[in-house]
């Protein structure tokens, strides 16, 4: 069984999606138990392929028994068996969380929703898990499409910002494509690993150099990587929070994936660090996009958009720490993937248990929710330390690694961003919790608006929020371990 869980990963929750979708003509209810099934599977299989990773190192999975180049393999290190289970888990308890929600915003397109939802996951999990580069384009654009129309399910505006990030996610997918075809052309192979063996000898060629920044380029404008990130914000603020806690924690996150897989398998460090001469001129982009990104967060008056700029600042983090070039860095970026999928997700979870309850999240809205809603408000509260970077939380250690690399690369702009958008989180998350925790102010009748009482989320949507917090310190505790285990396995030796 283990034998084919690379498999089972991308087509168990491929062919549910079918089912779903039939589902949701027969009986809706059906919808809900098979998507959860399917999602248990895929989290089942990739938390079974990290443990072969770490018992017999690297698989190789042939689909079909065709063997590369000529036929597609699924690759399976360090570096990906670790992004396997965070996207199979941050999608399984989103679902759990959002059923309520979801019932409650589309009773009519039941069905739709979770097929959508099934094949957005399925894209990820096959742009995680194919060593081919061509491949990874396919899927790419099964996430991509499926993700537009998760998107374009949520309030008047949603389709509009969506149609924004349809024009830019498409010409961030045109622009890898077109690198994958220009090594193609050089190489006359798709696959990484076959691609990375054939590449040393034409390191100095003009193709290769423009593959590489074609590709790097399409990576960015699908990460959001200032100043490429226009679409984000407006796409995820006006979604419904089944999407934005779906797709704010996952598409950015796999897309920093893509990006140091391209680094480390594709081009190799070598070529990304000392025969192209950018590193420093990105990790000054990166510095740009963190401070950028934590100062538009404070011009915001709505906390679904203030925290889709941090999502913008934390792919500053993540980008600069992989072109730092040292192992620190590089340590941080990739448990970074991790943290941030994690702490992105527990914010995003919170904001649709409050829009559950109070129809809306401006910052009005949030007056005295810390009476209203405790645990939702605990939960917050744990997410924010966590993006502020308090320990035992999981985001100070990879802020922690970001900062020695930093420090170890001389690069100490990169240091101050990180500090200074931590410093903003500290203001930005302070000011919510002033809104929410005192007491509501009298309108100006003199009537208090918020009547006291405890008005809880649903216990199906607080208990995976609660989970997720609890997550975020155990991930923090654990990351000597994490680190030790597999992300050092997951960077060359390479690199110092």
């Amino acid at each position: 069984m283990s034998e084919q869980y690379p498999a089972l990963l991308v087509v168990v929750p491929l062919l549910s999606a079918l089912v779903v979708s039939i589902a949701g003509w027969i009986n809706k209810r059906l919808c809900f138990p098979i998507a959860v099934a399917a999602l248990g599977v895929a989290a089942w299989s990739a938390v079974g392929l990290l443990l072969r990773v770490l018992d017999e190192g690297v698989i190789v999975y042939k689909l079909g028994g065709w063997s590369p180049p000529m036929g597609i393999a699924y690759y399976i290190d360090y570096l990906n068996g670790l992004v396997l289970p965070v996207v199979s888990i941050v999608a399984l308890l989103n679902l759990i969380a959002n059923k309520k929600g979801i019932e409650q915003q589309f009773p009519d397109k039941i069905g739709p929703f979770y097929t959508l939802y099934l094949l957005m996951v399925t894209g990820l999990l096959g742009i995680v898990v194919t060593g081919d580069a061509f491949n990874l384009y396919v899927l790419l654009e099964i996430a991509a499409l499926t993700g537009y129309g998760l998107l374009a399910m949520g309030e008047e505006r949603a389709p509009l910002a969506t149609l924004n990030y349809l024009y830019m996610g498409t010409i961030g997918a045109c622009f890898y494509l077109l690198g994958v075809g220009y090594l193609y052309i050089v190489t006359g192979s798709l696959n990484m690993v076959d691609i990375a063996r054939l590449l040393p000898p034409l390191y100095q060629s003009k193709a290769v150099m423009a593959a590489f920044i074609i590709c790097m380029v399409g990576v960015w404008l699908k990460m959001a990587f200032f100043p490429l990130h226009a679409w984000l914000p407006n796409a995820y603020t006006y979604a419904n929070s089944a999407a934005s806690s779906l797709i704010a924690p996952l598409v950015t996150k796999v897309m920093i994936y893509v990006m140091i897989r391209l680094m480390l398998t594709v081009f190799t460090p070598e070529f990304a660090f000392t025969t192209l001469a950018v590193s420093n001129a990105i990790v000054w982009l990166a510095v740009i996009a963190i401070v950028m990104g934590a100062v538009l967060a404070l011009a915001e008056r709505n906390l679904k958009k203030m925290l889709t700029y941090i999502v913008v600042a934390e792919v500053g983090y993540m980008v600069g720490g992989a072109w730092l070039g040292n192992r620190d860095g590089m340590t941080g970026a990739i448990l970074h993937i991790v943290n941030d999928a994690l702490m992105t997700l527990c914010v995003f979870m919170v904001v649709g248990n409050i829009v559950y309850k109070v129809k809306g999240y401006a910052f009005e809205d949030l007056q005295g929710l810390f009476r209203k809603m405790p645990f939702t408000m605990g939960a917050l509260v744990i997410g924010a330390m966590s993006i502020i970077g308090v320990p035992p939380t999981c985001g100070f250690f990879s802020k922690w690694y970001l900062i020695v690399g930093a420090i170890s690369a001389g690069h100490y702009g990169f240091m101050a961003a990180l500090i200074f958008s931590s410093l903003v989180s500290v203001v930005l998350f302070f000011r919510v919790f002033e809104i929410c925790f005192y007491e509501p102010f009298a309108d100006h009748h003199g009537h208090d608006n918020h009547p006291g009482g405890m008005d809880e989320a649903p216990v199906s949507m607080v208990v995976p929020l609660l989970i997720v917090a609890v997550i975020l310190i155990v991930v923090g505790l654990y990351t000597g371990d994490i680190v030790n285990h597999v992300i050092q396995f997951a960077i060359p030796e390479t690199m110092v």
